[in-house]
């Protein structure tokens, strides 16, 4: 069985990975990268998490998606990795190139459809401004409620139950939680209509979504291209059908089983269970670093 023809696009949005934690989701990532083929990939912040990472988690299936995002840079696909608040310490880089990667705090898209101005949004966060502690101290209840998740999930996948999101759940149902979203969209509309763009796409909040809001100075569309964490969703864009929301969920063409013949071996896979030192030094290379 042959593998399906990769999808041309002009632009995927894809934010939150927290790559370095138990709740990512790196093999459904890596497998809809490998769907893909997109001129422009926007890493939407958060994509390593930085604040959690421990040299004692770091599984061959996250080195696998670090590896597949250098090949595709190196085969030509432009990528701008876009500073979130997990991933902090790469800010000190922001305007950094290293081939066909840079390093951004923010970026403006110029499309057929409209200019797309870009950014993680942590600034909007109250709580990431004045009190940090506390924002890293709800991350990791977060990620010890993804752990619980995950074993919930597991006893309904032997009961044969459908999966529930525990985390969505509760942010759904606590007023302040659906408040702090809405708020949080609002002001990013409205910080996009005073600058004059069409579009604002976001992450951080974890909650995908595409929608038309009304604001002083006009209507803007507000995209958030969600998470790997929970939602595994990205934000997709084309000529022919402008700004599309992907869930993996509904991608029937996933959830086939692999090929049960391949060409040849992978040797991108294979190469992720080699030494740090030998990996970081294949990357730079990937990624054309002298």
């Amino acid at each position: 069985m042959k593998r399906p023809a990769k999808r041309r696009l002009e632009v995927c949005v894809i934010s939150d990975v927290h790559l370095g934690t138990y709740g990512c989701h790196a093999p459904e990532l890596l497998r809809y990268l490998k769907s893909i083929r997109p001129r422009t990939l926007v890493l939407n912040g958060d994509i390593v998490d930085i604040w959690q990472f421990s040299k004692s988690y770091w599984p061959a299936a996250h080195m696998r998606v670090v590896r597949h995002l250098a090949g595709m840079a190196a085969k030509g696909t432009r990528i701008h990795y876009l500073t979130g608040n997990h991933d902090e310490l790469l800010r000190k880089f922001a305007g950094t190139r290293l081939g066909a990667l840079s390093i951004e705090n923010k970026l403006l898209l110029d499309l057929p459809h409209g200019q797309t101005w870009l950014f993680h949004g942590d600034v909007f966060d109250v709580t990431m401004r004045h009190s940090r502690w506390l924002a890293r101290l709800g991350s990791h209840g977060y990620d010890l409620l993804i752990l619980l998740n995950r074993l919930v999930n597991w006893g309904l996948h032997r009961l044969g139950r459908p999966r529930v999101a525990l985390s969505k759940a509760v942010k759904d149902r606590v007023k302040s939680a659906v408040s702090l979203v809405s708020d949080f969209e609002q002001t990013a509309a409205t910080i996009a209509a005073d600058r004059g763009y069409r579009y604002v796409a976001c992450g951080h909040i974890h909650c995908p979504e595409i929608k038309t809001l009304a604001t002083s100075a006009g209507q803007v569309t507000y995209l958030n291209s969600g998470d790997w964490v929970e939602n595994l969703t990205a934000l997709e864009y084309t000529s022919a059908a402008g700004w599309q929301l992907y869930r993996y969920q509904d991608d029937e063409a996933q959830h086939q089983p692999e090929p049960a013949e391949t060409p040849e071996p992978d040797e991108t896979d294979a190469a992720a269970d080699a030494p740090a030192a030998e990996l970081l030094a294949d990357l730079l290379r990937e990624i054309s670093m002298k």
